[in-house]
């Protein structure tokens, strides 16, 4: 029993990844209609920028939690303002091969610099730098132990999902997000400015990829190409869950998550492959998704 339940809890750390991960993607395709490929790579960048503040300034975990998503998500938007926003209007394939080009170019230049193997994220002679006050050591639950660090990646993502669930779809800034997708015309004449709106929607949704990499960067190996192995799995979240589908992206991320645990207790062969098995389930009886709706 303690080896199922240490594999529910590895089930749940990596849906709080698919699901902050897919709940970026589902921003972007939903307010932009940009299928972002570069996903992946930008979580990578998430994870390196905390691997830098914390080696290069000492600033430690929870400055970097606030830090590189920013820094990220700034970087983001000058890619929507210098490429992305010229592909406005057209087929999803030219932002799909574009942000794929990207993803490529990003994870190229960090693995030529990094090597593949990948850094640690603490420092071995000065652990303390690495900022985990206050989230060291576990708790016994009594069936099993649980790393405090991985309850708080848990708890956290979840937080984040809704906030940003409701910041969407419960806000007047949200409505003006979902109005400005739907008819920018009529957005643009309340005096919105509907490009600086696209612009800050896709660094929010970059964002949440870059803060998904600072909270996995104590718990995996910081490397150039941890988003390109991620990245597949999340696309498939997102096609479950519904392509723009918010709250299907988070439900489907940590459900999938706890899926793939116990197929990895159960049924261990088949845990890299059981998400896509759901994935054509799903489309073939819900073509769009389990809340996605019809174009």
């Amino acid at each position: 029993m303690q080896a199922l339940y240490a594999q529910l809890l590895v089930g749940l750390i990596n849906g709080s990844f698919y699901a902050l991960l897919s709940l970026g993607l589902a921003v972007i395709f939903g307010m932009l209609n940009i299928i972002n490929f570069a996903h992946g790579a930008l979580y990578m960048m998430g994870a390196f920028c905390a691997y830098f503040l914390l080696h290069l300034t000492g600033i430690g975990y929870w400055w970097a939690l606030i830090i590189a998503p920013i820094v990220v998500g700034i970087f983001g938007m000058i890619l929507e303002r210098t490429m992305l926003q010229w592909l406005a209007g057209l087929d999803h394939l030219y932002g799909l091969l574009l942000t794929f080009g990207i993803a490529l170019i990003v994870q190229g230049v960090f693995q030529n610099y990094f090597g593949s193997s990948g850094l640690p994220y603490a420092i071995p002679d000065y652990p303390e730098i690495g900022g985990f006050r206050g989230l060291q050591g576990g708790m016994n639950l009594g069936f099993m132990f649980l790393p405090v660090y991985r309850g708080w990646v848990v708890v956290f993502s979840l937080v984040v999902c809704i906030a940003t669930w409701f910041l969407i779809e419960k806000t007047r800034l949200g409505a003006y997000l979902r109005a400005a997708t739907e008819n920018p015309t009529l957005v643009r004449a309340f005096g919105i400015n509907v490009p600086r709106m696209i612009t800050l929607t896709y660094g929010l949704g970059v964002g949440l990829a870059a803060l998904a990499g600072v909270l996995s960067a104590p718990i995996n190996q910081v490397r150039p190409l941890m988003g390109a192995d991620l990245i597949i799995v999340v696309f498939a979240v997102v096609v479950i869950g519904g392509m723009g589908s918010i709250m299907g992206s988070i439900i489907t991320g940590f459900a999938l998550g706890v899926i793939e645990g116990l197929t990895k207790y159960f049924y261990p062969e088949a845990s890299n492959t059981v998400v896509f098995v759901l994935m054509v389930l799903v489309l073939l009886v819900k073509p769009t998704g389990l809340t996605g709706r019809a174009a």
